[in-house]
């Protein structure tokens, strides 16, 4: 960005905007009000507080200025650089419109105090030709705004000091203590006063072509906070000296009747009003071409027309007919408090980026003015309950607003080419739980499925990742492992292509999966050590997915290994899928009982599928064979107990049976049924010979001691 856009400094680019933001119509209007209603001392009181999380606020700009180089867009800019594009532009959007409207809201108040002294004059007209003008002006360029915003500035503080410096400053007896009635309490006289401090964002609008933002902003803003809110104390007092409270809570214009230079005072009201004004139009368009540079609203907004200064001219014409319209309607009541919910959301997303940003961003969060996250998170918290305080009606209002921008930003997938603290805070917050699951007590309670899966290419074994995904609702975790023979020097790139295939192919399917490419010299001898290395503390993985393997060589190769994993505590599944079965219509899961641990998982495991869509009708039945009669009696009672301690329903049928006899069982008690577990415990040929049934069976073997009943 050339010099000739990064042109403003502390005092004309942030420092008067933001003054001339917080100076408005509440400091010559409602000064005596709120002393009047609160007293002085609850009023300072209420200053206070309102300072406060202006402060925090102001301190979370400056943490998050100082960590990066600022561009165009203001708070956007600062929301969407830390958050991601979705956050920013569900706050950025809101904002925009909040500063278009109030553009007209301060010219109204403008033409509304013309009135006092012109009752005849169309306000309607003139408030759009004020409108007009300023338009002009914010179309020329920011340098010109800036010229007339210095002058504005000059006179705002004549106002100010023609009615501070001569009279009294001695409170009255009476206006020391606060004067509530029981529809005006603390809190109301708080909600009427708190608006008139929420102008500190007016002064990073201008970002883009500020010289050194990192510098300019966090000094700036806390001067103009500083000295702003050293003036407000200043109009208590001397408010609290010139009148009883009576007059002060009825009289409006209290400050122009006792100030010996009354039209000093009105042109300090009309100085406010059209500097916010001005502030606004000028701010505005720039939030606006920050959108629309990110794609977050059209790229077409965000066109200078013919500005050599890159001026957001679009913008300043767009912005110009949304405040016409609302100068037109001739009345802002209606939305007023909208538009205050949306600049305190902004607050608090830009409290909450700070605070997250400093707890989760570490190495890469570095700011030059440093900001403990507690601060900015308290701040963030503040902010949301001062909302309500002001407004339990359009606070949760501007909140599902910005939720339903954000969903539907989410939705549109916008591409950012810059990184944010999003994946920082999620790095943050997995560390802190495996820390934390790691220091637990050691329990098998709460076992369930963390499964790896050798699917190899996922696209031509995805009933394999179908089953991985139906037992992952079991909230365990699921990887798709791709194992490559050879030398890893040679596969290297193709280990890079494969992964990232596989990356694609389980966005675009929508599984809840982690992938892994690995490059071993011999499968069978590395996969029991990628077993043992997969995982991180207790979320190592406890089970292995295989496919169902060809006769011969592989068969014994995938046995061998079984063997092995199981010595390593591993449970494993072979899933035998029959592509013409399929699952049938999913009505129904049987299982052939063997011995306890591995009736006790296929158990579990039926019940989890039970809890995906497809399967949530589907009926468990239990299938169990004894060498003798009294045998099969007592087997169905040991089922049946197993099947109570799960919460398992099922339809449990013993009966005796040779273990020969074990496939003509099955072909004769479960023909119709869509799925078969059937424990993974005996030779390969009756497992050969099994998998010859038409239907799709996960054969199932547990390693590994666990609790699965619920207690």
């Amino acid at each position: 960005m050339g010099e000739n856009i990064r042109r403003f400094g502390t005092f004309t680019g942030v420092f008067v905007p933001t003054v001339l933001s917080i100076f408005g119509v509440i400091l010559f209007l409602r000064s005596g009000w709120v002393v009047g209603y609160a007293g002085l001392f609850h009023a300072i009181v209420i200053l206070v507080l309102s300072e406060i999380i202006t402060i925090i606020t102001a301190l979370s700009i400056s943490s998050i200025s100082t960590n990066m180089k600022v561009g165009v867009g203001g708070v956007y800019y600062l929301i969407s650089r830390s958050l991601g594009v979705e956050a920013g532009g569900a706050i950025g959007i809101p904002l925009y419109l909040s500063q278009a409207i109030s553009v007209a809201f301060y010219v109204l108040g403008f033409t509304e105090s013309i009135m006092w002294l012109f009752p005849g004059m169309k306000e309607t007209y003139l408030a759009l030709i004020v409108l007009t003008i300023f338009t002009i002006v914010a179309y020329v360029g920011a340098d010109l705004a800036v010229k007339l915003q210095v002058s504005i500035f000059v006179l705002l503080i004549l106002s100010i000091l023609s009615f501070l410096i001569p009279g009294p400053f001695v409170p009255l007896a009476e206006n020391l203590k606060p004067h509530y009635t029981p529809e005006i309490d603390f809190w109301h006289v708080f909600a009427v006063f708190f608006p008139a401090v929420t102008g500190i964002t007016a002064g990073i609008s201008m970002s883009g072509e500020l010289r050194d933002p990192a510098k300019n902003i966090p000094r700036g803003t806390l001067l103009a906070i500083g000295f702003t809110a050293l003036v407000y104390l200043l109009v208590f007092i001397k408010v609290s000296a010139i009148a009883p409270h009576e007059e002060l809570v009825s009289n409006m214009l209290i400050l122009m009747e006792k100030s010996p230079f009354p039209y000093l005072v009105y042109a300090g009201i009309w100085s406010a009003t059209l500097s916010s004004a001005l502030t606004f139009i000028v701010g505005a368009p720039r939030t606006l071409q920050a959108l629309a540079k990110d794609g977050v609203v059209p790229r077409i907004l965000a066109h200078p027309l013919g500005s050599r200064k890159d001026e957001p001219r679009l913008g300043v014409i767009i912005t110009y007919l949304i405040a016409a319209l609302f100068v037109s309607m001739g009345t802002l009541n209606t939305v007023a408090t909208i538009i205050t919910m949306f600049f305190l959301l902004t607050y608090a997303a830009i409290n909450f980026s700070a605070g997250v940003s400093s707890l989760a961003g570490k190495p890469f969060y570095v700011p030059e003015f440093r900001v403990h996250h507690f601060v900015s998170l308290t701040g963030a918290v503040a902010t949301f309950w001062i909302m309500h305080v002001i407004s339990p009606v359009a606070a949760p209002i501007s909140l599902a607003i910005i939720v339903a921008i954000y969903l539907w930003l989410e939705r549109k997938s916008i591409e950012q080419t810059w990184g944010d603290m999003r994946n920082g805070i999620w790095f943050s917050l997995a560390r802190f739980a495996l820390l934390r699951l790691e220091g637990a007590r050691d329990s098998d309670r709460f076992w369930r499925p963390n499964i790896m899966v050798f699917s190899g290419n996922p696209d031509n074994r995805q009933y394999l990742i179908e089953m991985a995904s139906w037992l992952g609702k079991g909230e365990g975790i699921v990887t798709l492992f791709n194992v490559l023979e050879g030398n890893p020097e040679e596969l290297i790139e193709t280990r890079e292509e494969i992964y990232r295939n596989l990356k694609e192919f389980i966005h675009q399917k929508g599984i809840g999966a982690f992938a892994e490419v690995e490059i071993v010299k011999s499968f069978d001898e590395a996969l029991p050590i990628i077993a043992q290395a997969h995982g991180l503390g207790k979320l190592s993985s406890n089970t292995a997915l295989f496919g169902f393997p060809s006769r011969g060589e592989r068969a014994r190769q995938i046995m061998r290994i079984i063997d092995e994993l199981c010595i390593l505590k591993k449970d494993s599944l072979i899933l035998k899928y029959d592509s013409r079965a399929g699952y049938g219509d999913f009505s129904s899961v049987v299982i052939w009982a063997g011995e306890r641990r591995n009736t006790e998982l296929m158990m579990f495991l039926a019940r989890i599928l039970q809890m995906n869509f497809e399967w949530q009708e589907s009926r468990i039945r239990v299938l169990g064979s004894a060498e003798s009669t009294s045998r099969a009696g007592e087997f169905q009672k040991e089922l049946e107990e197993i099947a109570s301690a799960l919460k398992v329903r099922a339809d449990i049928r013993t009966f005796a049976l040779p273990p020969s006899r074990t496939v003509d069982a099955l072909r004769e008690h479960a023909s119709g049924d869509s799925l078969i577990l059937f424990p993974l415990q005996c030779d390969m040929e009756t497992i050969f010979r099994i998998a010859e049934l038409e239907r799709s069976i996960l054969f199932v073997r547990s390693c590994s001691d666990k609790e699965l009943r619920i207690q």
